[in-house]
């Protein structure tokens, strides 16, 4: 594969083992296992789940539904909270395959009872502390109204509670991860409790790549969603939750310019192939990503001391140590590990396996 410019490079074995690995876990743990597919967006690497025995996907919009609908897909949650304005295609997905909605106000739940044409089975949107959207996981007063309105819709059955815990994301330790993974369980066990002599055998939908990751304790969960280990990232394994060797992805990025004066190395791959995402090197400098070079005919990942330090829309910049700058020259391909691997893959739109298969993503429009 002859490689020009930037370029994201997918390791198919690492990716499967990946997939089969949390396929595994989930059965192991009795959860039914339902990934989110919002990371690789692909009809191809979709495949190499149901290789797994993967039936079931979650996605991040009606467009992203509508993408895998089209492949054969037939059980979608839709993990966003439904837009009104899209009843259209909801309407028309229902017809080939089971859909699934979040909903967070009775004003949707009594909107979607006069506008679908059939029935939905819908999750209440919990907060547990990320703080992004839902229903707070103590506001018994609005959790009170959309579970009645969704119990007592004709076009809705209310399958139960579901949570993204992203709040794991920003733990700075393993132990930190499994403290707040906790919280959150507990929190959505006691919605369960409260709802669940009510309203029938209501269920607890969970998920994020870092408690799925680290954690056993899924005591009461009965579907587990997540997304990023499919690929994996270097936030990922900064926070401990994987290794090098679990990153299933790599930008290739080609040098164009050398500035010994700065200890700098100009690459082309900026903020619109990597994203600005950044995590903290040793120096409590942002780093974008981590490089990795060849050498006497080996690859080598450099220490945090060089790293993809600045990014602008095209451009990057490779802060590199003064004893290392010998080992780079205009014209050279570097490996990068991308700081996070669900934008960055969106943001390329496409991947080719490490044999040079071009592997393409869901059309953006």
């Amino acid at each position: 594969m002859n490689i020009i410019r930037p370029t994201l490079i997918l390791d198919e074995a690492v990716c499967r083992n990946n997939i089969r690995r949390m396929a595994q876990k989930a059965a192991g743990l009795g959860v039914r296992f339902r990934p989110h597919f919002k990371t690789h967006q692909s009809v191809k690497v979709g495949e190499w789940f149901r290789d797994e025995g993967v039936t079931a996907i979650t996605v991040s919009s009606v467009q992203m539904a509508e993408y895998f609908a089209a492949a054969g897909w037939k059980d979608i949650t839709i993990a966003f909270p439904v837009n009104i304005l899209e009843i259209e295609p909801i309407n028309r997905l229902t017809k080939f395959s089971k859909i699934n909605l979040l909903v967070e106000n009775a004003e949707v739940v009594n909107f979607l009872n006069d506008q679908l044409d059939s029935p939905v089975d819908v999750w209440v949107k919990i907060d547990t502390g990320y703080n992004r959207t839902g229903i707070g996981a103590t506001d018994f007063v609005l959790a009170d109204a959309v579970v009645k309105a969704a119990a007592g819709s004709a076009k809705t059955n209310l399958k139960g509670f579901l949570t993204h815990s992203g709040q794991t994301y920003q733990a700075n330790s393993i132990d930190e991860i499994m403290r707040r993974h906790f919280d959150s369980l507990l929190k959505m066990k006691n919605l369960k409790n409260r709802y669940g002599g009510m309203y029938g055998n209501l269920e607890i939908s969970m998920g994020d790549t870092p408690a799925a990751s680290v954690c056993e304790n899924f005591s009461g969960v009965d579907e587990l969603r997540l997304g990023n280990f499919v690929f994996y990232d270097l936030m990922q394994q900064n926070h401990g939750v994987c290794s090098f060797n679990d990153i299933a992805v790599k930008m290739v990025c080609p040098v164009v310019a050398i500035h010994p004066s700065r200890n700098e190395v100009v690459v082309h791959g900026g903020a619109v192939h990597f994203s600005k995402d950044y995590i903290l090197n040793t120096d409590g400098k942002k780093m974008f990503g981590r490089i990795i070079i060849e050498k006497e005919g080996q690859k080598v990942l450099m220490d945090t001391m060089n790293y993809l330090s600045a990014l602008s829309q095209e451009h990057g910049i490779l802060k590199v140590a003064q004893s290392q700058l010998q080992n780079f020259y205009v014209g050279q391909l570097v490996e990068i590990y991308p700081v996070h691997s669900c934008l960055t893959a969106n943001l390329m739109g496409h991947y080719y396996t490490t044999t040079g298969e071009r592997i393409e993503m869901m059309p953006k429009f």
